[in-house]
C-alpha cells in the first residue's frame, strides 16, 4: 500500500495531476500511519498493560528525523547555491525544519522547490506528538474497543463538520477558484486529522491483523471491496469545490477501511496478488525516502531538461518523469542503506538497552518488595 500511494503521488507530481489524484496518495499514507501506529500501541498495551512512550518517541524520532533533515539540508544547499531556481528562503526552511510547513504555507509563506510535499509530514508529526497520550487516556476511560471505535468516528465527524464550517460559513476558501485543492482545508492538521483517525478506528476494532470477522471472505471481496472502490471513484469524479474540500476526505477515509481489510486479510486473492510482487514490496520499503526526494528531483529535471529542448510536451514530460523516477529510486536506495538502516540498528540497540534497564529495575523493585 505504501508503494501504491507513492506511485500515485509521483505520477501526479510528474505532470499527470489532471488524471492521477495525487492527494489521494497522501490520504492513503495518512490512513496507513494512523492504522499502523494505533495497531502497535494496542498490541503493546494488550501485552504489557501500557505503552512505553519514551520508546515510542525514540522510535519515531530515529525513523523520521534523520532522512528528513538530510533532505532538507540538501535542499537548503542547492537553493542557496542556485542549483535549483526559486531562491534561498531561510524563514520557509525554518518552518519546514520545525514541522510547521503546512501552516506556513496557509499563511502565504513561500515553499522552496523540493519541499512542496513536506506539509503532509507536518500533519503526521503533529499526530505522532498528540495521539499516543489521547490513545492511552481513551483506553482508560473507554476500555471497550467498540466504544473506542465509535469515539474515533465521532472525532472524524467533528473534523468534517469543522471543514464544512470553514467552507460554507467562514469563507476560508474561494469556492469559485479552479484550484485542484485549497491549502486551508487540504493542508492543515485540524482539517486533515480525520485521514489518520479513520486508520486509528480500524486499528482498535475490526482490525484485520488482530481481530476475527464473522463476515464471509466472498462478501468482503465481492461486495464490500467493490462498493468501497465505487465510493473512491465517485470522490474523484465529483468536481464540485465544496464537495472536494469537505466530504471527499471523509468518504475516502471510510472507503479505505474495507480496502485495507481486504488487502491485509485476503492478500492471496487474485485481485490483490499484485501487491505481493517483489518490486512493489521493495518500493514500499523505500517509500519514505522516495517521498522526501522525488519533488526535488522533479525540480532538478526541469532545470536540466528545459522547455528549449526540441521535444514535444508529452515527450519532454515523459523524459523528465522517467529520469526523475530512476534517480529518485537510486537516491532512495542509497538513503535507505546509508541512513535508514544504520538508524534502524541504533534504534534496536537503544530499545534493547532501555528494556534491559527496565527489566533490572523491575526485578530490583520486586526483590526489595519481597
Amino acid at each position: 500500500m505504501r508503494a501504491v500511494a507513492i506511485l500515485i503521488v509521483f505520477l501526479s507530481h510528474a505532470g499527470l495531476s489532471h488524471v492521477v489524484p495525487g492527494l489521494f496518495g497522501v490520504t492513503v499514507f495518512f490512513f496507513l500511519s494512523g492504522y499502523l501506529i494505533t495497531t502497535l500501541l494496542r498490541m503493546e498495551c494488550d501485552r504489557d498493560g501500557g505503552a512505553n512512550l519514551r520508546q515510542f518517541f525514540l522510535r519515531r524520532t530515529l525513523r523520521i528525523l534523520p532522512p528528513f533533515y538530510l533532505v532538507l539540508g540538501g535542499i537548503a544547499l542547492l537553493t542557496a547555491y542556485g542549483v535549483v531556481s526559486g531562491g534561498f528562503h531561510p524563514q520557509a526552511l525554518t518552518a519546514q525544519a520545525l514541522f510547521a510547513a503546512n501552516y506556513w504555507e496557509i499563511c502565504g509563506g513561500v515553499q522552496p522547490p523540493g519541499t512542496e510535499v513536506l506539509w503532509s509530514l507536518a500533519v503526521e508529526e503533529h499526530f505522532y506528538l498528540l495521539f499516543p497520550f489521547f490513545y492511552l487516556g481513551m483506553r482508560r476511560v473507554l476500555p471497550e474497543r467498540s466504544r473506542q471505535f465509535a469515539l474515533l468516528l465521532v472525532l472524524c465527524a467533528v473534523v468534517l463538520a469543522w471543514r464544512m464550517l470553514l467552507v460554507h460559513q467562514l469563507s476560508a476558501i474561494d469556492l469559485h477558484s479552479g484550484s485542484v485543492h485549497h491549502h486551508r482545508t487540504c493542508h492543515a492538521t485540524d482539517t486533515r486529522l480525520d485521514g489518520l483517525l479513520f486508520g486509528c478506528a480500524l486499528a482498535v476494532w475490526g482490525n484485520p491483523v488482530l481481530d476475527v470477522t464473522r463476515i464471509r471472505r466472498s462478501h468482503w471481496l465481492w461486495l464490500a471491496l467493490p462498493a468501497a472502490l465505487a465510493v473512491l471513484l465517485a470522490t474523484f469524479v465529483i468536481r464540485s469545490v465544496p464537495f472536494r474540500e469537505t466530504w471527499r476526505y471523509a468518504l475516502q477515509g471510510l472507503a479505505l477501511m474495507p480496502v485495507f481489510i481486504c488487502v491485509i486479510r485476503y492478500h492471496d486473492a487474485p485481485l490483490l496478488h499484485f501487491l505481493n510482487w517483489r518490486w512493489i514490496s521493495r518500493l514500499g520499503v523505500l517509500s519514505y525516502a522516495f517521498y522526501l526526494t522525488h519533488s526535488l528531483l522533479l525540480a532538478l529535471m526541469e532545470e536540466w531538461l528545459p522547455e528549449s529542448l526540441n521535444l514535444g510536451h508529452i515527450q519532454l514530460m515523459l523524459l523528465r518523469g522517467t529520469m526523475a523516477f530512476a534517480l529518485t529510486l537510486l537516491v532512495s536506495k542509497l538513503m535507505h542503506h546509508a541512513v535508514e538502516l544504520p538508524f534502524l540498528r541504533l534504534r534496536r540497540r537503544l530499545s534493547g538497552a532501555v528494556q534491559n534497564v527496565q527489566h533490572k529495575q523491575s526485578s530490583g523493585l520486586a526483590l526489595n518488595h519481597t
